[in-house]
């Protein structure tokens, strides 16, 4: 497997992103994203930090996460102290000492004695006293409200109000975005190449001339189905994008 570093460089360099950009869209200052890139953990605040920062870096480039943190994990995390010291095995020849019995053996032989005169008195005088009913304790109900509980399960994640959209174009593209009331992209034909700044609403309109472009949603890059005609879309965080009609797609007049 290719470097960690490298493996983050190159998938930044193929979709041509800026590491400003992704300091904005991940909250990670510029610094550590470098230092990433270039493997060097000793300028980041701890492994902690490492697997956290590669993990958010990695999902913005639409990276397995989970494979370049293990890997990082494989690579560089050391084992704990404890599992690191040896086993100190008895040294050969070293004999256990023989300790000499503190008490003399006729201690135990008159102990053994004065407990057989106690149990035959007890046993004498139990015969003499009245029996007496001893009834088991009442069982205890235990309800499921008395047992104790079980972890709560962790509080579900808020859902996402706002979502980022960037437009890519793989080739001459018409393009009229909205954000509720306001017109983002007036009617604008975009270059093959060339990309829209990322906005941020809670829900877009779009229309777009042909299929030759490419969505980045929320840092994830999603293709636009071929169509004849020209494309309409919705775009909110929670439903993703959903097609409109050809009455519900907006209009621009560059």
């Amino acid at each position: 497997m290719p470097d960690i570093g490298e493996s983050l460089r190159e998938a930044r360099m193929r979709a041509r992103i800026d590491i400003s950009e992704i300091e904005a869209q991940t909250k990670i200052r510029a610094k550590y994203l470098r230092a990433l890139e270039n493997e060097e953990w000793d300028l980041l605040p701890g492994p902690t930090y490492v697997k956290s920062f590669l993990r958010t870096y990695a999902e913005a480039l639409d990276l397995d996460a989970k494979l370049l943190v293990d890997e990082y994990k494989l690579r560089h995390e050391r084992l704990s102290e404890v599992e690191l010291q040896p086993i100190n095995a008895a040294a050969p020849g070293r004999e256990r000492r023989r300790q000499k019995p503190i008490l003399p053996p006729w201690f135990f032989v008159a102990v053994i004695i004065a407990g057989l005169f106690v149990a035959l008195y007890l046993l004498g005088s139990g015969e003499n006293e009245p029996e007496t009913s001893s009834a088991p304790p009442p069982p205890t109900n235990t309800t499921a409200d008395e047992r104790p509980a079980a972890n709560p399960p962790p509080p579900p994640r808020a859902r996402p109000t706002r979502v980022r959209l960037r437009i890519e174009a793989t080739g001459p593209v018409n393009v009229c975005l909205k954000a509720g009331d306001k017109t983002l992209i007036n009617g604008q034909t975009l270059e093959a190449g060339q990309r829209t700044p990322t906005f941020a609403s809670r829900r877009f309109r779009l229309t777009l001339g042909n299929n030759s472009a490419r969505l980045r949603i929320n840092g994830k890059t999603r293709r636009v189905a071929a169509s004849s005609q020209p494309i309409g879309l919705e775009i909110t965080p929670g439903q993703g994008r959903q097609p409109l009609s050809a009455r519900e797609r907006p209009v621009c007049l560059p």
